[in-house]
């Protein structure tokens, strides 16, 4: 059905706002941005579930706008966010053309959630990773070649997740949604090969382990306002397409999603600089989500998303935080910092507010959340799983303790620092608000999840508190113990210390050889042709240089000319020309198609 809240699907305002704003002046395309976002919320929110956009795209029957509980949760986020995000730009004096490429990637990305149909995803999802690698680029400087290489990788996924949504197609007959009128009657992708393709070609946006380089690599290059743009709208979209390519779950992608827990955060404690730290740390959150939705039952995938709902609010929020101190001190590295907190007061308490709610301490949002997906394991005994899951949340509490302790705590910064502006003060403590009252208050939470099924989930029992506290606890003595050790880790390479150079000289060297390959097939094909020619103008000179006069009679014969040795002389070079000839033509074909 068409209703009329529903004939403007809510991607259509965002990306006008990205179009004009650079025309309107720093001022008012802000002004715009935020505007446009913040309505983005109630529109979502009032639209009905069910309601749907029918259209063709490329000649295909596709739902340019499908509200269901998934896509309503993600829309009211990714509004929200995007307008706490572009006031954030604004008090951190980002330029208005870096906030239009920002409101592009955010209005892509509305699009990507709210279609209805696998062909509308991917439509979006490729226009996301440009309208994303633009927002880096723009920075210029090291973000520059950061930034082709976030392009190349998610091409590869993107490429990836096409291939799967084509083989689909072919085995369902439509590119719709399962839980859209006409679609398949069974949800996800059919077939064997397309969910492969598809979860590794999601796996490189959710940040898989060997596909996750992107993210510390790249994240940390940009403006700080840019970070926390991209901290939300990638990997979230990434969670949400794993969800409906897997419906039901996929056990494989569960245990993924808990190595990933472990990984990321082992490799945040490890890392100096703060937005790669935060990086790392996207990998690991997300992991949570990612064995939400590949255990799949009805209180896991619930988690998933109200973990995608969480993650949000609190990682923006660390971003910020983070962002609010690299701009009024111009440092990134733990090392150059210290005892902030006395002169950013209102930043280390909303970095405090974010610290604990990413730990999932008890109070705060992201102990519900968390503890949704961890009871889910524990309770179907994923054994492997829950302990993963929980020594993730160790290394959580230990990376947020070293960040907090070496910015806020250990030490004093000797430079001048201003504090946080209006602008950045009301950003941080609006979304800091959030995290305790969704903590403090589960049923509000609740309120927002989609409907994934009956189950059974009480947050503040005497063991999940009892649980939340003893990860706390195994942080403090972990952090005390790792310290000094810690301390003198250096910077540490990732997979991509191996496969960036690999990728660089393995194309270096396909560029020369097809060149020097060229080069040589021109050569024999010139060589060739010249002998053809020879051949025409005297078929004599030619069969003699062959050998072939020679080897048919002696040379007494040749050389006095006999009537009959010439006319075989003439039939065989006359052969041996056509040959060569036809030979030449064949190799002049060959290098045309390469």
């Amino acid at each position: 059905m068409v209703d009329a809240l529903t004939l403007v699907p809510p991607f259509l305002p965002v990306l006008a706002a990205a179009l004009l704003a650079p025309l309107l002046g720093r001022r008012a395309g802000h002004a715009l941005g935020v505007l446009v976002t913040a309505a983005v919320v109630p529109y979502v929110w009032l639209a009905p579930a069910g309601a749907h956009l029918p259209a063709l795209l490329f000649g295909f029957d596709a739902v340019l706008f499908n509200v269901d509980g998934f896509s309503r949760l993600m829309g009211l986020v990714f509004g929200f966010i995007g307008a706490v995000a572009v006031g954030y730009s604004w008090a951190t004096e980002a330029d208005v053309r870096q906030t239009a490429f920002a409101l592009g990637y955010v209005g892509t990305s509305l699009g990507a959630v709210f279609g209805g149909d696998w062909l509308t995803l991917i439509f979006f999802w490729e226009l996301m990773a440009v309208t994303s690698t633009l927002l880096v680029w723009h920075y210029g400087g090291r973000a520059v070649r950061a930034g082709f290489r976030y392009a190349l990788l998610h091409g590869v996924g993107g490429t990836l997740l096409l291939a799967a949504i084509v083989w689909h197609y072919v085995e369902a007959g439509t590119f719709l949604f399962g839980s859209v009128p006409g679609g398949p009657e069974t949800a996800g992708l059919a077939g064997v090969v397309a969910p492969v393709l598809a979860a590794v070609g999601i796996g490189v946006n959710v940040g898989f382990i060997g596909l996750h380089a992107w993210l510390p690599d790249t994240y940390p290059r940009p403006h700080v306002a840019a970070s926390v743009f991209l901290c939300v709208y990638t990997t979230k979209t990434g969670v949400y397409g794993m969800f409906r390519a897997f419906p039901d779950g996929e056990i494989a992608v569960a245990y993924m999603g808990a190595l990933m827990a472990v990984f990321g955060a082992g490799m945040a404690l490890l890392q100096g600089d703060m937005r790669r730290l935060l990086s790392y740390h996207i990998q690991s959150q997300v992991g949570y989500m990612v064995a939400g939705v590949g255990l799949g039952g009805a209180l896991a995938a619930a988690g998933a998303f109200g973990h995608v709902f969480n993650h949000i609010l609190y990682k923006s929020l660390l971003f910020m935080t983070v962002g609010v101190v690299i701009y009024r001190t111009g440092e990134e590295h733990l090392e150059e910092l210290g005892g902030l907190w006395r002169k950013l007061p209102v930043t280390a308490f909303a970095f405090l507010i974010a610290a604990l709610s990413i730990a999932g301490f008890p109070g705060f949002n992201g102990f519900v959340s968390k503890g949704m997906v961890i009871a889910y394991a524990h309770k179907k005994h994923y054994d492997v799983i829950w302990y993963l899951l929980l020594a993730g949340g160790v290394g959580t509490f230990l990376s947020f303790i070293k960040l907090g302790y070496y910015v806020f705590l250990h030490g004093e910064y000797e430079g001048e620092v201003t504090p946080a502006n209006l602008g950045q003060k009301a950003a941080m403590l609006l979304v800091a608000a959030l995290c305790v009252v969704l903590g403090v208050y589960p049923p509000a939470l609740y309120g927002l999840l989609p409907d994934t099924g009956a189950y059974e989930y009480t947050a503040y029992t005497v063991g999940h508190v009892e649980e939340g506290l003893v990860l706390a606890g195994l942080g403090v003595v972990g952090f005390a113990v790792l310290k000094k050790p810690l301390s003198k880790v250096g910077r540490v390479p990732d997979v991509d210390a191996i496969y960036n150079p690999a990728a660089f000289y393995g194309t270096r060297a396909l560029v020369v050889g097809v060149t020097e390959l060229y080069a040589a097939v021109d050569r024999a094909v010139v060589a060739t042709a010249d002998a053809v020619a020879a051949g025409v103008r005297d078929p004599a000179a030619v069969a003699g240089q062959f050998g072939v006069v020679r080897s048919l009679v002696g040379d007494d014969a040749v050389a006095n000319g006999d009537g009959e040795v010439g006319d075989r002389i003439s039939l065989r070079a006359g052969f041996g020309t056509s040959v060569l000839l036809v030979t030449a033509l064949l190799i002049v074909a060959l290098v045309l198609v390469i």
